[in-house]
């Protein structure tokens, strides 16, 4: 076969045939059985004559044979995204002339024109589409198969554990990296079916841990899924050795949290032309802010600020002839250790935080298809979607534009549609935001408008703002070992009755606070009014409630009542009746923000660990199991309550609150004595 992908499989089924190869959650494939699966498909491929085949199919078993089989019989083999639009997919069948399609229902033949290939040609991955219609990559099979070895080589080898495939087969980075490097190594490849990781954090997360997955390759936006669904959970990944992520720009703190969380991440760049990974950092060789060395392989350069890949294994463009040296349209440097930092872009394609490529200028079209919109500039490299700012006559009203941005997003696949929009004023050559032949000035447009369209994006009302501007603070809470240790049963009796004891010091507080807050709201805050009442009408009794469970618990209440809380509890407390106070008594609202989100989010899960653990009553836990279903409702009168708070000075308190209150109530959790010796009560 000649190939080192081809090969490695040869080796396994004779020396490893026991092995498992894949398992995509419908069936099971061993190293043994694979060259025979692929040699099936080899067969039907040669039977009906193809030349051009398209994979249409899911991630699993069925995906890497037909892939693997196209490759032995020396034809071209098309992935096709999940993501791309039926006018995308139509697009790649001509450009590509596929006659053959590997679908759900087997192979069949289409009727398409032929296209002349350039030699060697055995997988075309058509990009995401920086236009509405995707350009093809050639590339040859045995690169493919460098550039996965040569992944293996720098990463150190083959993994202890599985590989687990959270993106589609059809994203060159998984088909690369992921399954041949998996494949090369003799490794299993978890391939969930449907790729449902790709848009469910909390499926990717189980898949990770229920797999004991190894490696895993992610996109930005799939870590911060990732990440909050471990955050929600505390759930942990202590066997997984390496997860690369790329595929778009990451912030240097999304990995310094990842790494805070246990994840071994570790960052990368890659190129289509190149057959995806270029440059990657290890355990071996990690530099923060770089996106690591070159592969063993890659010669890289950087000329005139841009970075050049002189030899790179594409074939070039559909219809287009083959280049020398790859100049990528990347701004970067590569420092005296070899570790290559990317610093911008030469051109003004956008790349969003899920690794998709597209350009501003096709998703203005669309907008500027809308008669109502006068002028439109797409912005938002590396957010998860784009941005647009646009203008319109005046005698078009506010809902009117809103249904033309609409009408643009439905024409456009999801990826390119915009998460956020905002009206401005008609861009002016006077005023330095259009060239003298009327085209925009992005760069000086964004500089005006960037901000307020990234708070639009952000700010799609106030509680979504409060959430993402907290999530940094209660991730410092759900990291708390005292707080992590009870969310999964390891946990004593006496630190459950002590947390018990903390929770009722500083819950018997709640109502005369609340009342305090009432009673300081200036008059143009009293609409307020009705719910403070309501709270306080809500909140009344549960100190009673947390002395009932101490007592159920085996503790003294009385003597809890009598006692005097720890420090860190005394500062929560007085730092709210300061705040309300002396500050801004609406800022309380950040108090109660902090309680009932955690409640919602661990306390029928805190209360369910323990009690399995401990073996106490349900009598014990009434205040943990009613606030984890009361404060449900809470939160949605909580949600509806302060997205009409619109004052800048009562946001910012209200925002200010929470996140002190979120690092004091950790406090609290690390002053309290943590036995982690359970001593089941029966």
């Amino acid at each position: 076969m000649n190939d080192p992908v081809l090969d490695a499989i040869v080796q396994h089924c004779r020396e490893r045939p026991h092995a498992v190869a894949v398992r995509d959650g419908r069936r099971v494939i061993r190293y043994g059985e694979l060259p025979r699966t692929i040699d099936d498909r080899l067969r039907q491929l040669r039977q009906c004559g193809a030349r051009v085949l398209a994979i249409e199919l899911d991630n699993g078993i069925d995906w890497i044979a037909w892939d693997l089989a196209a490759a032995a019989a020396g034809i071209a083999c098309v992935p096709m995204p999940p993501f791309f639009s039926p006018s995308q997919r139509t697009h790649v069948h001509g450009a590509a002339g596929v006659d053959a399609v590997a679908s759900p229902s087997g192979l069949s033949r289409t009727c398409n024109d032929r296209v002349t290939l350039a030699p060697g040609t055995r997988k075309i991955t058509f990009t995401s589409g920086t236009t509405g219609a995707p350009r093809g990559v050639c590339l040859p099979f045995d690169g493919l198969g460098r550039v996965a070895a040569s992944v293996l080589e720098t990463i150190g080898g083959a993994p202890a554990g599985p590989h687990f495939s959270a993106m589609p087969f059809a994203v060159l980075l998984e088909n690369v990296a992921g399954v041949y490097s998996a494949l090369i190594a003799g490794a299993t490849i978890e391939a969930p079916a449907r790729a449902a990781c790709w848009t469910d954090p909390d499926t990717l997360l189980r898949g990770l841990a229920d797999t004991g997955a190894a490696t895993v390759i992610l996109v930005p936006e799939l870590l911060r899924g990732l990440m909050a669904a471990m955050q929600r959970t505390g759930v942990r990944l202590p066997r997984l050795e390496f997860a690369a992520v790329g595929g778009a720009r990451v912030d240097p703190s999304l990995l310094a949290a990842a790494r805070r969380l246990g994840l071994p991440i570790y960052e990368g760049y890659g190129l289509s032309e190149c057959g995806s990974v270029v440059a990657l950092n290890t355990p071996a060789a990690d530099s923060a802010g770089t996106v690591g060395r070159p592969l063993p392989h890659v010669d890289l350069a950087v000329v005139d600020g841009e970075i050049v890949v002189r030899n790179p294994i594409g074939l070039g463009y559909l219809g287009e002839p083959r280049c020398g040296a790859l100049r990528t349209g990347d701004l970067g440097a590569i420092d005296a250790a070899g570790f290559v930092t990317v610093t911008g872009r030469l051109r003004n394609v956008l790349i969003t935080s899920y690794g998709r490529n597209l350009s501003p200028e096709w998703v203005e079209a669309a907008l500027l298809a809308q008669p109502a919109v006068g002028q439109a500039v797409v912005l938002g490299d590396g957010w998860p979607r784009p941005g647009a700012l646009v203008t319109a006559p005046d005698v078009v009203d506010d809902d009117a534009l809103a249904r033309a941005v609409a009408a643009a997003n439905e024409s456009l696949p999801d990826y390119a549609r915009l998460g956020a929009w905002l009206r401005v004023p008609v861009f002016k050559t006077a005023a330095g935001l259009l060239t003298g032949t009327g085209r925009p000035r992005r760069e000086a447009i964004a500089a005006r408008y960037l901000d307020e369209l990234e708070c639009t994006m952000m700010r799609t009302s106030f509680y979504e703002l409060l959430v993402k501007t907290t999530a940094e603070a209660r991730r410092e809470l759900y990291a708390v070992r005292q707080l992590a240790d009870g969310l999964n049963g390891r946990i004593s009796r006496e630190t459950y009755l002590a947390y018990l004891a903390e929770a009722y010091h500083h819950v018997r507080h709640t109502v005369p606070l609340l009342m305090s807050m009432g009673a300081r709201l200036p008059d143009d805050r009293q609409w307020l009014q009705e719910a403070v009442i309501e709270y306080i009408n809500e909140e009344k009794g549960h100190e009673q409630w947390i002395l009932h469970d101490i007592e159920a618990a085996g503790g003294d209440a009385a003597a809890v009542q009598a006692g005097t809380p720890l420090l860190p509890t005394q500062v929560l407390v007085a730092y709210n009746h300061d705040y309300i106070a002396r500050r801004n008594p609406v800022g309380f609202l950040g108090m109660v923000f902090m309680l009932e989100s955690t409640s919602t989010e661990i306390a029928t899960r805190g209360a369910t660990s323990i009690q399995g653990a401990l073996g106490l009553p349900d009598d014990a836990f009434s205040y943990l199991y009613s606030h984890g279903s009361l404060d449900q409702e809470h939160m949605k009168f909580f949600r509806s309550l302060v997205d009409r708070i619109t004052d800048p000075d009562d946001q910012r308190a209200i925002i200010e609150v929470a996140c002190n209150t979120f690092h004091l109530f950790a406090d609290v959790f690390r002053a309290i004595d943590s036995d982690t010796e359970v001593r089941h009560v029966a």
